[in-house]
C-alpha cells in the first residue's frame, strides 16, 4: 500500500496581513506532527518547532514544480539536493527547515533522505521514505495550486 498526501492550506495572521501556510498531510497526519514524534522518539534535542511553508515569504517558484523536485540545474534547490517540506513555526523557512529529496520513479513519487540542515549529524534514515502514487500525488498538487491561486488571505 502506498502512502497518501494532500496539502493543507491555512491562514496565519500577522501584523501585516493574513498569510497562507502550506503543509503536507501524509497518511492523514500533518507532516509536522509526524516528524516531531519521530524526533522525540529518537531523543533529539528539540531546538525549534516545525510549521508549514509560507510561499509569500520565500520564492519556491511554481508549487507543483517545487513539490515534484522539478528545478533548473542552477537553482538553489538543485544546489541543496532537495526541497524544504516544512519550515519553522515562526514562518521563516530557513530558521528550522525539514529537507528531503524528491524523485519520480515509474508510477511513484518518493520523498526520502530527510534531514535537518542545522543538525547534520542527526540520523533520519528511519523517517520515511514516503512513496506516493504519482497520479494521487499530481491530483494533490493540482488541488494545492487551484486552492492557493483562488484563496484570498484577506477574506478571512
Amino acid at each position: 500500500m502506498r502512502d497518501t498526501v494532500f496539502f493543507s492550506i491555512d491562514s496565519r495572521a500577522t501584523h501585516q496581513a493574513d498569510l497562507l501556510v502550506v503543509e503536507p498531510v501524509v497518511n492523514g497526519q500533518l507532516l509536522s506532527q509526524l516528524i516531531s514524534r519521530f524526533e522525540r522518539e529518537q531523543n533529539f534535542d528539540v531546538a525549534g518547532t516545525y510549521g508549514g511553508l509560507i510561499p509569500e515569504w520565500f520564492d519556491y517558484g511554481k508549487l507543483d514544480r517545487y513539490f515534484l523536485g522539478d528545478h533548473d540545474p542552477d537553482s538553489y534547490w538543485s544546489d541543496i539536493g532537495g526541497i524544504y517540506v516544512l519550515g519553522c513555526q515562526c514562518g521563516e523557512v530557513g530558521c528550522w527547515p525539514l529537507q528531503c529529496s524528491v524523485r519520480i520513479e515509474g508510477d511513484a513519487v518518493i520523498w526520502e533522505h530527510f534531514q535537518q540542515p542545522h543538525r547534520t549529524m542527526r540520523d533520519y534514515s528511519r523517517f520515511g521514505p514516503f512513496v506516493f502514487d504519482v497520479t494521487q500525488y499530481r491530483q494533490a498538487l493540482a488541488a494545492l495550486v487551484f486552492e492557493f491561486s483562488t484563496e484570498d488571505p484577506n477574506s478571512r
